[in-house]
């Protein structure tokens, strides 16, 4: 495809999004909140399309690009030397241009194959799991000028594994990239400010969202027996962990707190697994679940993104299936970029408790919702609370009655909509209305 000379916008009503991203599968936040934001567009009437290295959607509106997935073997053997080092050897800087050249050029047969009037970089541009694709973007947006929306979830110096490295100039000009034709998106206060300091780019905040003009359906026939099935007994308290197992999520505060209740009917129930991060994490969960005499419930081999038969006929379960059986939830994470487990529990209207992590504090805790919270450690104030949460169906129904209505207000599609609708026209200079 021969770059175009100026920037290409189509003067209709609807528009041809095109989402790229590392990965489109799964329920990470980066995939969960792109399918929101696609259900959003395409109320107005845009179409949107996939760009990836690992994908779930339907080969007729996307293209998978197997070198695109952050767990590519050339992009781990380019990982491998970049991060924990500040000396590049030239071979690796060849092994980033060939894979970056590349890349760039199956981005122009996507924007070719589908027709895209604006491109949206999920985090790909933000967090360089994948520094060669980052590049690639940057360097297809300075020779295309396509009009792009950069959502980004996660920037590198929020994460202390990417401080020491050989590839800060790549970081500079990629992580994010700037134009005029690109807008940029972020999901907390801080992040729009570190942005604004770092790069001297403007920035718009759009927290992720759920459905909240909509409320959950009743329990199904297909999930009215989970509890039954991950091996709960009829009156165990489920306390729901709805995270993978990295030590981000602080997973260990959970168990404390499930120990402190000292109710035997109390059970933790892990919805994910460990892997990503190494196993270390997981093992050391477990021999402290052992000396609180707490009982953890793995069940990631029951959880998947869509409702299905596991090898063994057995059925499996969305994360989605598992909140309506939850008594608790429990949220103790150290950091988050924003918290899509927190929407969750306030949808399907279950108490939650929450570790007061940044974000929270500056961006969350401010909107008037409810929680009962703990600093980093379980506290008799807080164990009286839950107490009372899971024994008085009046004090949690009012609860989470009151958080379902705030984040109505704050975190609803509605919000989103307004959001995107600006964006586009600011790009485009036509409304998607």
């Amino acid at each position: 495809m021969t770059p175009p000379e100026e920037p290409r916008l189509t003067y209709n009503s609807s528009k041809n999004i095109g989402f790229i991203s590392t990965r489109f599968s799964g329920t990470d936040g980066v995939t969960l909140e792109s399918a929101k934001w696609a259900q959003v567009l395409w109320d107005d009437k845009n179409i949107s399309y996939w760009y990836a290295g690992k994908l779930d959607r339907h080969p007729s509106i996307s293209m998978c690009v197997p070198e695109a997935f952050f767990g590519h073997p050339q992009n781990q053997w380019i990982n491998e030397r970049i991060w924990g080092t500040t000396y590049r050897s030239r071979a690796v800087t060849d092994r980033i241009r060939v894979m970056a050249d590349y890349l760039k050029s199956t981005l122009y047969d996507f924007v070719e194959k589908f027709s895209i009037d604006i491109i949206v970089p999920q985090n790909a541009l933000t967090i360089p799991m994948h520094l060669p694709l980052g590049i690639a973007i940057t360097e297809f947006l300075n020779e295309t000028h396509m009009p792009t929306i950069a959502h980004h979830h996660d920037f590198y110096w929020e994460r202390t594994r990417f401080s020491v490295n050989c590839v800060r100039d790549y970081l500079d000009m990629a992580f994010p990239c700037t134009g005029k034709n690109v807008r940029h998106v972020v999901i907390n206060q801080s992040a729009e400010e570190q942005l604004a300091l770092r790069k001297g780019d403007g920035s718009l905040l759009i927290p992720n969202v759920f459905d909240f003009d909509n409320p959950p359906l009743e329990v199904d026939e297909y999930a009215a027996d989970v509890r039954e099935e991950i091996g709960l007994a009829p009156d165990d308290l489920c306390i729901l962990q709805p995270t993978r197992i990295v030590p981000r999520k602080g997973i260990e505060n959970a168990i404390k707190l499930v120990g402190m209740l000292n109710d035997p009917r109390c059970k933790l129930v892990i919805s994910h697994d460990a892997g990503d991060e190494g196993f270390e994490y997981k093992n050391m969960l477990l021999e402290l679940a052992k000396e609180e005499g707490v009982e953890i419930m793995f069940i990631a081999d029951r959880v998947s993104e869509v409702r299905q038969r596991n090898k063994d006929g057995k059925k499996m379960y969305t994360l989605w299936d598992l909140y309506p059986h939850a008594d608790l939830v429990t949220y103790p994470s150290i950091y988050e970029g924003f918290g899509n487990a927190l929407l969750e529990a306030f949808y399907f209207k279950v108490p939650i408790v929450v570790n007061r992590y940044s974000i929270f504090i500056e961006d969350i805790e401010p909107k008037g919702f409810r929680v009962p919270v703990m600093d980093g450690f379980v506290t008799n104030s807080l164990l009286n609370q839950v107490r009372r949460l899971l024994s008085e169906p009046d004090y949690r129904a009012e609860m989470v009655d009151h958080n379902y209505a705030i984040a109505r207000k704050f975190y609803s599609y509605s919000a989103l909509r307004r959001s995107l609708r600006t964006l586009i026209t600011g790009l485009t200079g036509l409304s998607s209305d």
